[in-house]
């Protein structure tokens, strides 16, 4: 039974979907005018995982995350950039593209664009102006937030609280035009330089908040079960979001809300943020860490907590994952001298138990931490069994299986060992003059020829059954 925290209830949840075993899930994508830094990747990462573990549970998942591919950012960044609006897009959603490939992130089932999407944004709006939740002023439109009765419950902020923050936020121009503060833009009038479609206010283009409502509501119905995003996007985005949708359909937009926490840099621990000039980006980074390092460092924190980004905290994924590696490996090199026969009942019970563990920890919310915890007891015990005299092919293999399972919720891929070929054998005649030099007890040389190998960025692991080596 999967219980989850709401954002909207404050309080965890027992998750029950308005189809059984499918999910509906809806998570915001970027504003396309950049590269992904971290902090977005973990937002990508973390409901990744999500979705991973729903799979996993036998649900269905329709996973639906948008492009934002018409804002002022990106309108900018094609003027600095000689561009288009749309060149600029689909530069960087092709970018987008790769590094989330990179990062094992399943392809969303659906990843529409603001662009597709202006005749039904278009007809939103239309319902919203006659329905008195919205209203036209000079070519823009804007919707009465102090209209919608539950305004606020989302962010858990009053409107006079609200009111207040707007006020500050707001030009001149705006707070002239608008009814009130509070009121946010559904359709703005185009200014010079900008792209623009037509519409019956005139030419203009959508709000941010409202392309995310039409696009949802669009693909997954007027009803859906997870909406979810970053920390961030809690106010104004995701409370505007509830209030046009459930002011044009009558229907509660998501019935649960999720959102994970920010990475943070530095000793004050700050958020990481494009606008605060102190971000890494996923393109830049792939260069120097391994994707799945990156990958296990993000995923194996529990969603909602924040994530610290250091080299230090970089350098123990890359040593925790080493290890679950090297115990998949242990347990593939042992297939070679394996019994072959049934696998044992104590370690088909062992791993019974295991599984079950892992499945009560992420059932409370996700629980990441919990759920590796698991996954290093079962990486001890495959080591522990791995290292025996006697070892029993299915029982090696069921291991394999269940550490294969439960690594794949967090999107990690582990690797058989590489095979050797013939442009080795200089490798493998040094380990022998170690394994030579050890027996003999000429420690010195031992260690002459593990440091000639390291050299050349091979690594040994001395096992009961003998020197084993990789790159």
């Amino acid at each position: 039974m999967i219980r989850l925290y709401n954002t909207l209830t404050n309080k965890k949840e027992i998750f029950k979907p308005l189809t059984p075993k499918v999910l509906n899930m809806y998570v915001c994508g970027p504003t396309v005018y950049n590269y992904i830094h971290i902090g977005n990747a973990r937002s990508a990462i973390a409901f990744d995982t999500v979705r991973r573990y729903f799979e996993f549970r036998g649900f269905k998942v329709n996973y639906v995350s948008n492009f934002t591919d018409v804002d002022d950012k990106i309108i900018r960044a094609g003027h600095e950039l000689n561009l288009t609006t749309k060149e600029v897009a689909d530069k960087f959603i092709k970018a987008f593209y790769e590094d989330i490939d990179a990062l094992n992130i399943e392809r969303a089932t659906q990843n529409p664009r603001v662009v597709e999407m202006m005749g039904d944004i278009i007809a939103f709006v239309k319902v919203l102006i006659e329905k008195d939740y919205a209203y036209v002023v000079d070519g823009d439109v804007y919707y009465r937030a102090r209209k919608f009765k539950d305004y606020g419950q989302l962010s858990g902020q009053s409107v006079d609280e609200l009111e207040q923050g707007a006020s500050t936020r707001i030009s001149s121009t705006e707070f002239q035009k608008k009814e009130d503060p509070l009121d946010f833009a559904l359709w703005k009038k185009v200014k010079p330089g900008e792209i623009s479609w037509d519409s019956p206010w005139g030419k203009g283009r959508p709000g941010w908040h409202i392309e995310c409502s039409v696009m949802a509501t669009k693909i997954l119905g007027d009803t859906i079960d997870i909406h979810a995003g970053g920390q961030d996007l809690e106010f104004p985005h995701h409370e505007n979001e509830i209030a046009q949708s459930e002011a044009k359909t009558g229907q509660k937009f998501a019935n649960y809300w999720m959102h994970n926490g920010f990475v943070t840099v530095g000793e004050q621990d700050e958020k990481m943020s494009k606008s605060l000039g102190n971000f890494v980006t996923v393109h830049e980074l792939l260069k120097k860490v391994d994707p799945q390092v990156i990958r296990f460092f993000m995923a194996t924190t529990q969603y909602r907590r924040p994530i610290r980004y250091s080299q230090v905290n970089i350098a123990e994924a890359q040593t925790n994952l080493a290890k679950i590696q090297t115990a998949f490996e242990n347990a593939s090199y042992r297939l070679a001298d394996a019994v072959n026969t049934e696998s044992t009942a104590t370690i088909n019970e062992k791993i019974a138990n295991y599984h079950e563990a892992f499945i009560r920890a992420m059932d409370d919310d996700f629980n990441a931490q919990n759920g590796i915890a698991v996954v290093y007891e079962l990486v001890k015990e495959i080591n522990i069994y791995s290292s025996q005299t006697k070892v029993v092919k299915a029982s090696l293999k069921a291991l394999k299986v269940e550490l294969e399972k439960l690594m794949g919720v967090f999107g990690i891929k582990l690797q058989e060992p590489a095979m050797h070929d013939d442009e080795d054998d200089e490798i493998e005649k040094l380990v022998r003059a170690r394994d030579e030099a050890r027996a003999k007890r000429d420690f010195a040389r031992s260690d002459e020829i593990r440091d000639q190998l390291k050299q050349q960025g091979i690594t040994l692991e001395d096992t009961p059954q003998g020197t084993r080596w990789k790159r």
